[in-house]
């Protein structure tokens, strides 16, 4: 019988460490990962047949579930007309037109293939619209693998033990400010030291790559306040929040308005695809209209359009992020009932969860990397074991989606509360 062990290790011969995204190999929890060989709802099913509640969720894409019906569906109508025309195709124009209705602050928005362009082509545009070479961003927000971005990043690169990458020139990372989040005194400074230098700020409005922390109240308002007065553009990587956190994203849950936001995950409906859109004056500086250039042979890829549009439309037709709430509420119930005095500190937002190994508050990447590693590590073994799967990283968020019930919550929360016993 094919096993996860035995898999892992013919990959570990032929796949750098064994897998195609570092967070994969569990080198955040030790042990070896499992092979999932199908999905769908809120369940993933092992090589070894062994069933999974799943609050991962592809990392965010799956907000309907593993291969929700209408997705399915789209996607086997897509592939009977073509995998890729590499023309303009009817639906990069109705996912367009979805993107601008939806997000607040898109006036217009170019496909691209993965989260990671599109950090990377927001960052090129606002340095070529503002004619600025550098771009402030904050400690833990995790943009893609972009050079530039890759600087005391979160996600798998704290998960791994450096925040920094080999093979990223110094040069780029001299134009690169990080700074804390949630301090906008930092900010404020960061413009004085740099007058007229400043192309972006760019953020994660909610950080989730360094598990979950929040904006303070009036954090937001003030980087737009501070990017207007300064002449930057204000970014928001929305990869993960989009379509996630509220129809149009966090954006619309706090009131504040990028000049630029990225997007992915749930515009793709669990295929790849990545997206960027804002301002139409600033948008119009790409080519071919305008002097910066981007492009992608698959950008705009019908079978992953086809697949986010229906995802999309099955979102409002259900009132999708109105149930994910609820679930959400549900969840907290139970997961605060599981930690009772115990010294952790959960946070949650919308659909979007994490359980921190230490004591609150958690406002920044400073505060996050005194969680307990050790023990987050047992906890999730202790999950594992019992059925659940949670990130298997201390610094990565959770996602709940529709198809999770109250047996599901049920059973993780209970399952959670005695892995604390144990572990506490």
């Amino acid at each position: 019988m094919m096993t996860s062990r035995a898999l892992f290790e013919s990959a570990k011969k032929r796949i750098p460490g064994g897998v195609n995204s570092p967070v994969r190999a569990f080198r955040g929890v030790g042990g070896e990962p499992f092979f999932t060989k199908s999905a769908r709802g809120c369940r993933l099913v092992t090589v070894e047949g062994r069933e999974l509640v799943d609050f991962v969720g592809t990392w965010g894409p799956a907000i309907l579930g593993h291969a929700a019906e209408p997705v399915i569906e789209a996607v086997r109508a897509a592939v009977a007309d073509g995998l890729s025309f590499g023309t303009p195709n009817p639906l990069e124009v109705e996912m367009a037109e979805a993107i601008c209705r939806m997000v607040p602050s898109v006036e217009k928005v170019r496909m691209v293939n993965s989260g990671t362009e599109a950090t990377m082509s927001c960052v090129r545009l606002a340095r070529g619209f503002t004619g600025r070479p550098m771009v402030v961003k904050f400690e833990g927000c995790y943009h893609g693998h972009v050079d530039s971005l890759l600087v005391k990043a979160g996600s798998g690169a704290l998960t791994n033990g450096t925040p920094d990458s080999a093979g990223v020139p110094a040069e780029f990372a001299q134009l690169t400010v990080a700074l804390p989040f949630n301090d906008l005194g930092a900010v404020e400074a960061a413009f004085a030291a740099n007058p007229g230098r400043i192309a972006a700020v760019i953020l994660e409005p909610v950080p989730a790559n360094a598990g979950l922390y929040l904006p303070l109240p009036g954090y937001l308002e003030g980087l737009r306040e501070l990017c207007d007065r300064n002449g930057a553009l204000l970014v928001f990587d929305e990869v993960m929040t989009g379509f996630r956190l509220a129809r149009g994203g966090a954006q619309e849950v706090f009131g504040v308005r990028p000049d630029l936001t990225a997007m992915g995950k749930v515009i793709g409906g669990g295929l790849p695809v990545g997206a960027f859109g804002g301002r139409a004056e600033v948008m119009d500086f790409l080519s071919p209209d305008g002097p910066v250039y981007q492009a992608g042979t698959l950008s705009g890829n019908p079978v992953s359009l086809a697949a986010g549009l229906a995802q999309l439309r099955e979102m409002e037709r259900i009132d999708g992020w109105g149930r994910l709430e609820k679930t959400g509420e549900e969840f907290e119930r139970g997961i605060r009932e599981a930690i009772g005095g115990l010294p952790l500190t959960l946070h949650r937002i919308g659909s979007m969860f994490c359980l921190y190994f230490c004591g609150g508050p958690v406002r920044n990447l400073a505060d996050a990397m005194g969680a307990d590693r050790a023990k987050f590590a047992k906890f999730f073994h202790a999950c594992l074991e019992g059925g659940v799967y949670f990130a298997p990283s201390q610094f990565e968020a959770g996602f709940l989606c529709t198809a999770h019930g109250t047996d599901d919550l049920e059973r993780a929360c209970d399952l959670a509360k005695r892995a604390l016993r144990r572990i506490f």
